[in-house]
């Protein structure tokens, strides 16, 4: 089921009047019917993988419960380990089985000995890199005694599968989602309001601009040769925009739903694309992600404490992982490469922590300065891109030789069947605009009590017109359904 669907459209209202006029006793029996609506969300992309979820909810909350009540360490380190290497072993065989199958045998073939691997024909379960996640940084809290195992299997089982996070995140931490479930939740007009001006926003970021530039998108990608430089150009901004406004789209909407509900998630995104060095932008950019590998791997590998070989060591193994978990591909180890590249400078020099601020923080308009900064850093994000839209390997070296090629200085001439590459133009500027101007809050579409009525129904009903009219009405899916 697609945040983006009619069936959707049609679920959410009737658990959300459930929820507040016939659930709402007690917090159990909202809970109860939370999970009972995230397992059928779930089921209706493949009711199979149901079971792979719910053997991993069990798994780990009685992981969990065995690590605390274990009087040997011998017992905790035994229950820890069962739960670490099951999780990763799911995640493995279904997400990178065939990959490492595939490039042991390239391996073989390039020194001559043919090699045919057994690969497994098994659809990727949607969200299980979302969810393992969930349960890793659930037993290894516990494990290291920040917090205390969950004995209500219920509590539990909606903060692994709670529908609105369920399949693309943000990934959520225990400590943070926990205590919200464990109490009961009353009604906030104020909150929902929010949260449905939150999805409005996600919906436009999404079917606008998100679902258009992919049509542009993948002409370019899809054959880069036909085109010039400056196309090709074109059409690493377009995906940098797509990625974005589909992912933290997603996000937006996630937010907004669970807030329907009373519940608080975990910010995914803060204006990336205005960061000033990259490492501001993987401040900014999915940020669950980069904090769970900052406390889960970058820390426990020693952090910034070992000198400058060992904090080099530790970014470079943080972003090919970080690479890796987005997929089984070269192209995104290769990605996840560049990134760690492109950080080192302001690691080397320590300046990664000088823009921790809004940037032209209460200005119209950045400085000079600030303005060559989010350029540069716009522009080495793109080229990241470039392999992360890739195919493969050949496809985005073949991509970035052509984009360098004297047809680069060309004016770029490209058509698109549904939305004009003019108009489209024309929504991203005002787009960016609206984000810059919203910069300094949690997303683009909040409004304070000070906006007249009349001028909020006015943006309100613009951008539902704009959906309307410029939303691409084919169901697609979020990219990160498929991490």
């Amino acid at each position: 089921m697609l945040f983006n669907s009619l069936a959707f459209a049609i679920f959410l209202p009737i658990i959300f009047l459930l929820y507040w006029f016939v659930f709402n006793k007690t917090k159990n029996t909202q809970n109860a019917l939370l999970i009972v609506a995230s397992y059928y969300f779930y089921s209706c992309w493949d009711w199979r993988f149901l079971f792979l979820l719910i053997f991993s909810t069990f798994l780990d909350y009685y992981s969990g419960i065995q690590i605390e009540k274990s009087g040997s360490e011998r017992r905790r380190k035994f229950w820890f380990w069962l739960s670490i290497l099951i999780n990763l072993g799911f995640l493995g065989i279904f997400k990178y089985y065939n990959f490492f199958a595939n490039s042991f045998a390239d391996l073989l073939n390039t020194i001559g000995l043919e090699a045919n691997p057994t690969l497994l024909k098994v659809i990727l379960p949607v969200g299980i890199s979302f969810y393992t996640f969930h349960g890793l940084s659930y037993v290894i809290d516990i494990y290291k005694k920040r917090i205390k195992a969950e004995y209500n299997f219920i509590d539990y089982s909606l903060f692994v599968s709670y529908f609105p996070l369920l399949v693309a995140g943000p990934i959520e931490r225990a400590t943070h989602l926990l205590p919200q479930l464990k109490e009961k939740r009353q009604f906030d007009y104020e909150k929902a309001v929010d949260g449905l001006r939150q999805i409005l926003w996600g919906l436009f970021k999404k079917v606008v601009i998100a679902d258009n530039c992919a049509i542009v998108v993948n002409m370019v990608f899809n054959n880069p040769e036909h085109y010039s430089g400056s196309v090709l150009v074109l059409g690493a901004v377009f995906f940098a925009f797509q990625i974005y406004c589909d992912f933290s789209g997603y996000s937006d909407i996630a937010l907004g739903v669970s807030r329907l509900f009373g519940i608080e998630l975990l910010r995914n995104f803060n204006y990336p694309y205005f960061s000033r060095d990259i490492a501001e932008f993987w401040r900014r950019w999915h940020i669950s992600l980069s904090s769970w590998f900052r406390d889960y791997l970058y820390i426990p590998l020693g952090g910034s404490k070992g000198g400058m070989w060992i904090k080099i060591r530790n970014i470079f193994i943080i972003f090919i992982v970080s690479g890796f978990w987005h997929g089984a591909n070269w192209t995104f180890i290769v990605w996840g490469l560049i990134n760690a590249l492109l950080i080192m400078p302001s690691v080397i020099f320590s300046t990664n922590r000088n823009n921790l601020n809004i940037v032209a923080e209460g200005k119209l308009f950045p400085s000079l300065k600030e303005l060559v900064q989010m350029t540069v850093t716009f522009s080495l994000v793109c080229f990241g891109w470039i392999f992360f839209r890739a195919q493969d390997l050949n496809n985005a070296i073949c991509y970035i030789k052509k984009m360098f090629s004297k047809s680069l200085f060309t004016i770029p001439k490209l058509s698109s069947s549904l939305v004009s590459v003019k108009v489209l133009s024309i929504l991203l500027l005002l787009f960016v605009l609206k984000e810059w101007t919203g910069r300094s809050k949690k997303h683009a579409l909040e409004i304070n009590g000070s906006v007249p009525t009349y001028l909020k129904m006015v943006l309100y009903f613009i951008i539902f017109m704009a959906i309307m009219i410029w939303g691409v009405t084919t169901k697609t899916e979020f990219i990160y359904f498929a991490f």
